[in-house]
């Protein structure tokens, strides 16, 4: 699963995965010119898909908020 977010002009997915039992992973990827992804280096986890989604959403928020 993944949810498209584009921020500052900027396109990233957020993927997530099963990550073994009941947890969920997500994973922020940006996607540069050309279709390529660079990995952003977010990782959450959660007991939903959900909820790992929107933790690594609000971890990106807050790292793109910190850039100048």
């Amino acid at each position: 699963m993944s949810r498209q977010v584009e921020l500052k002009g900027r396109q990233f997915w957020i993927l997530s995965e099963p990550n073994g039992g009941p947890v969920w992973k997500a994973t922020v990827m940006e996607v540069k010119r050309g279709g390529a992804q660079e990995a952003v280096g977010i990782d959450a986890t959660a007991d939903t898909r959900a909820a790992a989604d929107d933790a690594a959403e609000r971890e990106l928020r807050r790292l793109l908020k910190n850039q100048k």
